[in-house]
């Protein structure tokens, strides 16, 4: 039937490798959050859920409470750069709850994280876009193959997204490459 979307068979084993790799991602740029926000334990609680469930705990509130918690961190961010890496935190614990639908919009669910940290790197640097393709490298690099085969079962990264956008992307392109 036209615009039924393709389901994909994902086990708990692929969902915490893929939450690995982002809390992963996100964990490079925590600091950025936290110079901003010295006493705001939200982004590392996130990032810690992500962890936790990678590691063979529940998928469950903790996961959704502080990816909603560290949502609203974001906002109360003074610079961009500690909301990006707010969001690469947000998007960590986020991972867990990739959707087995065939739908690009999905595959920000798997790249977020490293998107959103590249782009709070680039920021801190200056609004430095060498930085990002340099972050984006470090993400290729802690990518498993289950993570790399996860992501292929997918449809490319969707346009648009602005600079963020581009850097999940520019992850996705490396990653299928």
């Amino acid at each position: 039937m036209a615009g039924e979307t393709s389901e994909i068979v994902l086990s708990t084993q692929e969902l915490r490798e893929v939450t690995a790799f982002a809390a992963a991602c996100a964990e490079v740029v925590l600091g950025i959050f936290e110079a901003d926000q010295l006493d705001d334990p939200r982004a590392r609680d996130a990032i810690g859920a992500a962890w936790e469930f990678a590691r063979g705990g529940e998928r469950g509130k903790s996961l959704r409470d502080t990816a909603w918690a560290t949502l609203t961190a974001a906002k109360g961010a003074h610079t961009a750069a500690a909301r990006e890496a707010a969001w690469a935190a947000m998007s960590a614990a986020g991972a867990a709850y990739l959707h087995p639908l065939a739908k690009a919009t999905q595959v920000k669910h798997i790249l977020g994280a490293g998107a959103h940290a590249a782009r709070a790197a680039e920021l801190v640097a200056g609004d430095d876009r060498t930085v990002g393709a340099e972050q984006i490298e470090q993400a290729v690099r802690r990518a498993t193959p289950l993570v790399v085969d996860v992501l292929g079962r997918f449809p490319v990264a969707p346009g648009g997204g602005g600079r963020v956008g581009e850097l999940v992307r520019m992850l996705d392109a490396n990653l299928r490459g």
